[in-house]
């Protein structure tokens, strides 16, 4: 069932205090002839409750777009990217909270094996786990390789299923979290990281985390379970090694890096269901789309964007990293592999109305006030997809 307000009840709310731009804005939304980019109004500066009333539009446009280019797929439960077909499979729980529902992506094991070896494996974790609340949902695989969670294109499914979700489903996209048992484990050990800004928590299960960095985990609150005695591959010994290395970068930044550990005693592979407690241990957190600091370093699938931050296309490349962090109105950029960064900010993040500074090697490298409009929300609602990532103002910063 969809949870949100059609877009002609939101045009009338919003008409009832519009200013000129709003109305404008609203014009152009009945009949949008030319691109938003090239309309005066859409360009001009916002005021902070004009911000919010344009938001409330941009976000309502975007659902109804969204409805209409996903609707067909959602009801065959079967997502495509280029030639990739995701089928998922849901279960609900509970009823729906005030804030919206939970989801879990829950990702199967197998890895490199024949077809109907992982199509076993997936119906496996369709029962594997059941939540308190929530839309549970366990993808098929597009592939039957060993890196069968962490390829290319994988990650456009996943913003597809979220988008879905949000849409079709009331999900609440703070309220989305990762899991995986063996290859599902691998995944979740490259997907977390790579795709933290989309995550309210993690949880990987007797995985390989082959040559995935922890780093991204900042802001994401992550678990790892192992048997104590699931030493193909060394895993068991390899977890040890990474819940150690999580303790470090916790006691390095201890604002971040939240994680636990959970090596059972006496099992394998297989824990006999001791590692279902990670459902209610993610259950508690909700994502932070806007952290005050961020470490991202990309991996070797590389995104473009990354919480408030987006770096350019043409620049991207394995183990690139940008270190960024938020003081009152002061961004400080510690550490930049880029030419160029692009920050989103918005009305949570830090005071719009007063001058907004950033800092690069201890020299401001931008100190002026910033304008909030409407192009720049449709723009970041448009390449972002993500209610929390509708930003009035971008500055790009030439480093």
């Amino acid at each position: 069932m969809r949870r949100f307000f059609t877009l002609a009840v939101i045009v009338l709310f919003a008409a009832h205090t519009a200013t000129a731009q709003i109305s404008e804005f609203e014009k152009w939304i009945k009949k949008p002839s030319e691109s938003l980019e090239s309309k005066a109004f859409a360009k001009k500066k916002l005021t902070k409750e004009q911000c919010q009333r344009a938001t409330i539009l941009v976000d309502s446009l975007w659902v109804e777009s969204t409805a209409r280019r996903l609707q067909g797929e959602w009801q065959k439960l079967t997502l495509t990217h280029d030639t990739l077909r995701l089928a998922c499979a849901c279960r609900d729980f509970g009823r729906m909270p005030a804030d919206g529902r939970s989801m879990y992506i829950s990702l199967h094991g197998g890895g490199g094996a024949p077809k109907e070896v992982n199509d076993e494996q997936w119906s496996n974790q369709i029962y594997l786990y059941s939540p308190a609340e929530g839309l549970y949902v366990a993808p098929r695989a597009p592939w039957n390789t060993w890196d069968l969670w962490h390829k290319q294109g994988l990650d456009e499914l996943f913003e597809k299923l979220i988008q879905s979700a949000v849409v079709f489903e009331g999900v609440n996209p703070n309220k989305v979290y990762l899991l995986g048992y063996s290859a599902g484990g691998d995944g979740v050990w490259r997907m977390a990281p790579r795709m933290a800004d989309k995550w309210a928590a993690a949880s990987m299960m007797a995985g390989h985390p082959g040559n995935a960095s922890q780093v991204n985990l900042r802001n994401l609150p992550f678990m790892i379970w192992m048997g104590e005695h699931d030493s193909a591959y060394n895993r068991n010994t390899l977890a040890r090694e990474k819940g150690a290395l999580m303790d470090s970068l916790q006691k390095a930044d201890p604002e971040g890096y939240i994680h636990s550990t959970n090596i059972i005693e006496g099992k394998g592979h297989w824990m006999e269901l001791a590692d279902s407690d990670a459902i209610g241990w993610m259950a508690q957190y909700r994502r932070n789309p806007y952290p005050t600091k961020i470490v991202w370093r990309q991996e070797e699938v590389v995104r473009e964007h990354f919480y408030w931050l987006s770096a350019p296309s043409e620049e991207l490349g394995h183990e690139k990293s940008v270190v960024a962090r938020i003081e009152g109105n002061t961004i400080f950029i510690d550490h930049c592999d880029y030419s160029h960064i692009t920050i989103h900010l918005n009305d949570k993040m830090l005071n719009l109305d007063k001058k907004v500074t950033v800092i690069y090697n201890g020299k401001k490298v931008f100190n002026k006030k910033v304008k909030r409009t409407i192009a720049n929300l449709h723009r970041t609602m448009n390449s972002r997809g993500d209610f929390s990532y509708v930003f009035p103002v971008s500055i790009d910063i030439k480093l």
